[in-house]
């Protein structure tokens, strides 16, 4: 059990990454240790490797499953959201395969080509025992991370690697939401700036992606004027960046929002209001 534990962390890393989705990387993260228990860890000679490998494989069967059901989601379809506390910038550093923009990039990517980019450019692994997760050759494995390397290239936003600058957009930009300064707002948002929503058919949302730093700004305005009293908004951390959770009145998280920014603005932000998503925070 405690073998199995100090790796618990590094193998829900690679289930949510592969996944997209913190319940079901949770439930590939107990499969794994379900058939963990029945092995003799005696005869495992490299526990981590291992268990990368089995969760792996649980991943990828399961992602292959999931994607009928992406299909037929109902408007846009975003990772579930991790959120934390904010951390000192010395001590949590932004992890860009873990952000709501990036993770929606790779939706693009077959379940084999996600899994061989996710364990080759992220975790390292080499391309033989991804072969062997996947079924194919090494030179098979190899291909497929190349082209959804390529495809993410192509896709992927340009971000700041700058935490601090990050969050100061990200503070300027709530001030002016909460505030209705319509022109301070559109000043913080790039002029291409894309605002995507994930409601799943629960909840009211933009069905599809609002582009446009004067309609987003607009947008948004909207929305803040129909808070309820007792709503409130905190800056905490989503998925390894400065982000914004929205609460009502009762506490509960009504939404969740992610931001990508480059060159002093804001050039994505990711909007997860679907309470299925959100029951884990």
């Amino acid at each position: 059990m405690e073998g199995f534990e100090a790796h618990r962390g590094h193998l829900w890393g690679v289930a949510y990454r592969i996944l997209g989705t913190t319940v079901d990387a949770d439930d590939a993260v107990q499969e794994t240790w379900l058939r963990w228990r029945q092995v003799d860890a005696r005869e495992v000679d490299d526990e981590r490797a291992y268990l990368t490998m089995v969760v792996s494989r649980i991943c990828y069967d399961s992602l292959t499953s999931a994607r009928s059901r992406r299909e037929t989601y109902v408007g846009e379809w975003l990772p579930e959201p991790v959120v934390k506390e904010l951390g000192p910038d010395e001590r949590v550093a932004m992890d860009d395969s873990v952000s709501l923009a990036l993770l929606a990039v790779m939706e693009r990517l077959t379940p084999a080509e996600r899994t061989s980019l996710v364990l080759h450019d992220v975790f390292a692994l080499p391309y033989e025992e991804i072969s062997r997760v996947l079924g194919r050759s090494v030179d098979a494995v190899r291909q497929l991370a190349s082209r959804a390397r390529g495809r993410v290239q192509d896709y992927a936003p340009r971000r700041t690697s700058d935490r601090s600058a990050h969050l100061k957009v990200v503070e300027a930009f709530a001030a002016a939401a909460t505030t209705g300064d319509l022109p301070a707002l559109v000043a913080v948002l790039d002029p291409d700036v894309v605002w995507r929503a994930d409601g799943g058919g629960v909840v009211t949302v933009a069905l599809v992606p609002v582009v446009g730093a004067m309609k987003v700004a607009r947008l948004l305005l909207g929305v803040v004027e129909r808070w309820y009293v007792g709503m409130s908004a905190e800056f905490l951390e989503v998925n390894g960046a400065p982000g914004v959770v929205v609460r009502g009145a009762d506490g509960g998280v009504d939404s969740v929002l992610a931001f990508t920014v480059a060159d002093g603005r804001v050039t994505e932000i990711d909007v997860v209001r679907n309470p299925h998503k959100l029951r884990h925070l």
